[in-house]
C-alpha cells in the first residue's frame, strides 16, 4: 500500500470515528476499508446503504478528476499521478491512489469511486448514487479560482442545480427529492485561500488575518444555507489542513530550518474556528429545519503525523519527493507549468516514507 493512500485511510478513519462518535449518525458504522479490487463495473459495492447517494464540493482534497475537463493548468493527469490506482492510471485525482470521496462512498456500500461530474462517460446509474463537483484549486474566496482557473463554489452549486435538473428528468420530481435529501453532502474547502493569502503576505496584520478568517467562514455558511435551500440537510465540512507544513512552504516561508510556516497554520486554526462557530450558529438555526452539518477537524490528526509520523509508519515529512523535493505542494511540482518536466521517472526515485510521497517510487499525495 502507498504511504499516500495509507495517510488518506488514517485521517478517513478520524473522520468516521468523529462523525459517528460526536453527532448524528451519518453512517451506521464505521466500516473497514480495505485495498481490495474494485467491484464488478457497474460501481456497485452493496446493499445496505444509510444514505442514497453522495456529493462533495471543494477543492482537491476531494476532487476526482474535474479538473481534467476544464481549461487550467491545476490538474494531475499525468504520472506519478495514479501509480497504485487500479489499473496504474492518472485519474484526476491529486493522489497516487483513491481519495477520501472515494473511501466513502466505498464505506456506505454505494460504489467502489465517486465520479467527476464533469465526466462525459457519465451514465444514469453515476448519477443517481453522486458524483464530484469539488475542483482542485477552488476556494472560498472568489478570488481564488480566478487566480488558478478552476470552478468556483458557486459554479459548482450551479453544476449541482443542473445534475438536479437531470435527476428529474430520469426519476421524476418527487424520486429526485428523495435523493437530494436523503444523501450524505462533503465539503473541503478553504485551504487554497490560506496557501494564497499566506503566499503573497496580502494580509500581515494579525487583525487582517482574523477579519480574512471571518469572511472565508462567512462565505462557506452563506454555501450551506444555499445548499440547504437546494435540499440538502446532512452535511459534512471538513476543516482546512496544516497548509504551512507543506513541502514547499517550509521552503518558502519556513526559514533555514525549513520548518512549517506559522502564518499559514494560524490561518488555517483561525479559519477552522470561525467555521466551527458559523457550523453551531446553522445547527441551532430554527428556520433551518432538519439540518444537520457536522465540523470534522482534519487539521489535528494530520498534524499529529507530521510532528510524530513514526506513530503511523512514516519517517520524512519535511520532504516531498518528486522534482526538488522542498518546492512540492502535497508532493505535486509547485510550479504547476512545468509539473511535467520536474517529475519524470529518473527524479522520483528517493525511498522516503512520508505523507507526501510513495514509499517505492515518488507519488504525490493529494491537494
Amino acid at each position: 500500500m502507498a504511504s499516500s493512500e495509507l495517510l488518506l485511510i488514517i485521517v478517513f478513519f478520524y473522520l468516521l470515528k468523529l462523525i459517528v462518535t460526536t453527532g448524528p449518525l451519518f453512517f451506521c458504522e464505521a466500516v473497514a476499508i480495505t485495498m481490495a479490487p474494485p467491484p464488478p463495473e457497474n460501481g456497485t459495492v452493496g446493499r445496505g446503504r444509510t444514505s442514497s447517494a453522495v456529493f462533495v464540493f471543494g477543492d482537491s482534497i476531494l476532487d476526482t478528476g474535474n479538473n481534467d475537463h476544464i481549461a487550467t493548468l491545476i490538474k494531475s493527469n499525468f504520472p506519478p499521478y495514479g501509480r497504485d490506482f487500479p489499473g496504474r492510471i492518472p485519474t484526476g485525482r491529486f493522489s497516487d491512489g483513491r481519495l477520501i470521496s472515494d473511501f466513502i462512498v466505498e464505506s456506505l456500500k454505494i460504489k467502489y469511486l465517486l465520479p467527476p461530474y464533469l465526466d462525459p462517460n457519465l451514465r444514469a446509474e453515476d448519477l443517481i448514487t453522486g458524483v464530484c463537483f469539488a475542483s482542485a484549486g477552488s476556494g472560498y474566496d472568489p478570488k481564488t479560482p480566478k487566480i488558478l482557473s478552476v470552478i468556483s463554489i458557486p459554479d459548482q452549486l450551479n453544476f449541482f442545480q443542473q445534475y438536479v435538473g437531470k435527476m428529474r428528468s430520469l426519476l421524476g420530481e418527487q424520486r429526485s427529492n428523495d435523493v437530494v435529501e436523503n444523501s450524505l453532502y462533503v465539503i473541503s474547502c478553504g485551504n487554497n485561500d490560506v496557501l494564497l493569502t499566506t503566499l503573497f503576505h496580502t494580509r500581515t496584520k494579525s487583525s487582517e488575518m482574523v477579519s480574512y478568517a471571518a469572511f472565508l467562514a462567512g462565505q462557506a455558511s452563506a454555501f450551506l444555507r444555499e445548499l440547504y435551500r437546494q435540499g440538502a440537510r446532512k452535511i459534512v465540512h471538513l476543516s482546512a489542513l496544516t497548509t504551512g507544513c507543506i513541502p514547499a512552504f517550509r521552503t518558502l516561508l519556513g526559514g533555514v530550518q525549513r520548518q512549517c510556516s506559522d502564518e499559514s497554520n494560524e490561518l488555517a486554526v483561525m479559519f477552522n474556528e470561525k467555521l466551527s462557530d458559523e457550523i453551531q450558529r446553522l445547527n441551532d438555526d430554527v428556520l433551518l429545519p432538519d439540518l444537520t452539518v457536522q465540523f470534522v477537524d482534519m487539521y489535528t490528526p494530520f498534524f499529529d503525523i507530521i510532528r510524530r509520523p513514526e506513530n503511523y509508519g512514516f519517517v520524512v515529512t519535511k520532504e516531498g519527493c518528486c522534482g526538488t523535493t522542498k518546492k512540492e505542494i502535497y508532493g505535486k511540482g509547485f510550479f504547476l507549468p512545468i509539473a511535467r518536466v520536474i517529475t519524470p521517472a529518473t527524479t522520483c526515485s528517493k525511498g522516503f516514507s512520508n505523507p507526501w510521497t510513495n514509499p517505492r517510487q515518488c507519488c504525490p499525495c493529494y491537494t
